[in-house]
């Protein structure tokens, strides 16, 4: 293909003549460095540029190449425990090669490309195959077996497959299709922007289980699910991400770090390496992938980092994963967007943002979903996202919260208010709102209780009882209240305290299991019915606040996960003592 040559720059758009057979998402290299870019716009003779890197020092005249490809990811073994930026370019490979600060126009494999995998073929020479069927295996890392799958779009006959070492250049099996001899390797190529096909998309129906109780109990999420998690600065969306990669039992973690602060990201990449999985005992990274891109790096690259997790998440999925991405932050993402989309001097639309946000949005969180892989084995995997949002000032009106609200079915409300309190995680339980809860009931009843989703109802309405009556309570203060509803606040406040607050930094109260969220929730519930009925017969509220039992029930978060039900056991028999003795007392 015939260069082209730089006519205009303005920032990461830039304007090239010369590539009249360029077509649209095409990767090019721009000027002396060869820095990575994008065709995004095709209009006459002229093609319009989105650079993925510092364009500084570029200036008309400098030649582009157009690689007649578009931006692809690499997917194959080597992807778990990497961390990349957001084209795909492994930054620790990069820090040794241009040192703490990335040299501009670096191509660097994403994969290691020297590495040896041992392959383990599950078909046989001869062997029909067709498209998503897995042919063999690797044992990427000790936790996750990577299987090897025929490309999408093709079927035929195996042959040349055996056992063996291989890295990811040389050839594992040959399928011999209509047209010919097709070759298959470890890795394969991806488009980003392209979704990758499924045989059937599924109801979801099995929670993602977090280990963070104001999300497992009262607002869920489903496998395959979409959650908005918005909030402002302060009010803890990073640590609430940072929560839901590290327990939500999902086999793959994406977490892609999009546009956040570097300090931000540091933790993230310093922490996760040290972090063991609480189901395998393993260290997290061997089931994680890291994607960061700073809001130093080059805005273009925002873009690309969302679309490259969840190109990855998918590839993992079509293996028959539970995939869980957490993306921190959208709102940063639609930030690139809105630069780039005035750079273009397009027609801007509510507060700036381009005329076409909601899609974007709609497009990359439709990409989530449960569903079966392609391939005979009827493989069934998940994707769930997690998008973090950052509405300046709080307002939850601004266009990214909105568009982002239509398309998820989980909205996680971060409230400055609580966050000011020191209650974290500081979701406002009664602006968020969960619509998988239906779909998950006869899953939590078969699976933890069948009381279960009563005990959740019946805790949000305490909550939303103790929201009016707050009201009253300002008003005419705590002590004008009759005893029932003081008994109401009481509990309320045990909700709050003992099983909505959650510490991240402790380590036995940072990860609940569903089991002992159960014990929690009916301990508190079934101590808020006695209060209840000791109150009807002449007990007062402040008798029932000076049982011991209560400061017993306050402690059970901080009680490991294998003394949780003697602890239970030991309250029951307490409360019904004392609750025993203050009705003899009120008798008397």
């Amino acid at each position: 293909m015939a260069d082209g040559k730089v006519v205009r720059v303005s920032g990461p758009v830039v304007a090239a003549l010369g590539l009249e057979r360029a077509k649209m998402f095409d990767v090019v290299r721009v000027g002396e460095q060869g820095l990575v870019g994008e065709v995004i716009r095709l209009q006459g003779g002229t093609a319009t540029l989105q650079i993925y890197e510092d364009t500084t020092g570029l200036r008309p005249g400098d030649k582009v190449v157009n690689t007649g490809q578009a931006l692809s990811v690499e997917l194959g073994p080597g992807l778990l425990t990497s961390i990349y930026d957001g084209i795909q370019r492994p930054l620790n490979v990069l820090k040794e090669q241009s040192g703490d600060f990335i040299s501009r126009g670096l191509v660097i494999p994403a994969l290691d490309e020297k590495r040896e995998w041992e392959f383990k073929p599950i078909k046989k020479n001869g062997d029909k195959v067709v498209q998503g069927e897995i042919i063999g295996e690797v044992q990427e890392t000790p936790l996750v077996s990577h299987k090897i799958m025929v490309p999408p779009g093709m079927e035929g006959t195996l042959k040349d497959v055996k056992a063996g070492s291989y890295n990811i250049r040389e050839r594992v099996a040959t399928v011999k299709t209509l047209e010919g001899d097709v070759p298959v390797f470890l890795a394969t190529k991806w488009r980003v922007k392209t979704p990758r096909p499924i045989a059937k998309k599924l109801a979801p129906d099995t929670p993602l289980l977090t280990g963070q109780r104001v999300f497992d109990t009262f607002f869920p999420v489903a496998k395959g699910g979409t959650a908005a998690i918005p909030g402002p600065f302060g009010s803890g969306k990073t640590v609430s991400q940072q929560q839901l990669a590290k327990w939500s039992d999902s086999k793959i973690i994406v977490y892609v770090g999009c546009g956040e602060r570097g300090n931000e990201m540091t933790e993230v990449l310093a922490t996760f390496p040290e972090l063991e999985d609480p189901r395998s005992k393993r260290p997290l990274m061997e089931r994680t992938i890291l994607v960061a891109n700073t809001s130093n790096m080059p805005v273009a690259a925002r873009e690309a980092s969302i679309y490259t997790g969840i190109t990855i998440a998918e590839y993992y999925r079509d293996m028959g994963y539970d995939v869980a991405l957490m993306a921190d932050s959208t709102s940063r993402w639609a930030e690139a967007l809105r630069e780039i989309s005035g750079r273009l001097e397009e027609m801007p639309g509510e507060e700036g943002y381009p005329a076409y946000l909601g899609r974007r949005l709609a497009e990359f969180y439709e990409r989530a979903g449960k569903s079966v892989a392609l391939g005979p084995e009827g493989r069934v995997g998940s994707v769930t996202v997690v998008g973090a949002v950052s509405p300046p000032g709080g307002d939850f009106s601004e266009p990214v919260s909105q568009n982002t609200l239509r398309v998820t079915r989980v909205f996680w409300a971060l409230d400055a208010s609580l966050a000011a309190r020191r209650h974290f995680p500081s979701i406002n339980w009664l602006n968020s709102y969960s619509l998988y809860s239906e779909d998950l009931r006869s899953w939590y009843q078969s699976n933890v209780a069948k009381e279960w989703p009563d005990l959740r109802a019946e805790a949000l309405e305490i909550l939303q009882k103790e929201a009016e009556l707050q009201d009253i309570v300002q008003l005419v203060g705590y002590d004008a209240l009759p005893e029932s509803e003081k008994g109401v606040m009481d509990v309320a406040k045990m909700i709050r305290e003992d099983y909505l607050q959650q510490s991240a930094y402790d380590p036995v109260d940072t990860y609940a299991s569903i089991g002992k969220q159960y014990l929690m929730l009916k301990t508190i519930l079934t101590f808020g019915r006695r209060e209840a009925e000791s109150l009807k017969t002449g007990a007062q509220a402040s008798q029932v606040a000076a049982m011991p039992v209560k400061s017993k029930i306050s402690k059970v978060k901080w009680t490991p996960e294998d003394q949780v039900t003697s602890m239970v056991k030991e309250i029951e028999g307490d409360m019904d003592a004392q609750f025993g003795s203050l009705a003899q007392e009120v008798r008397a």
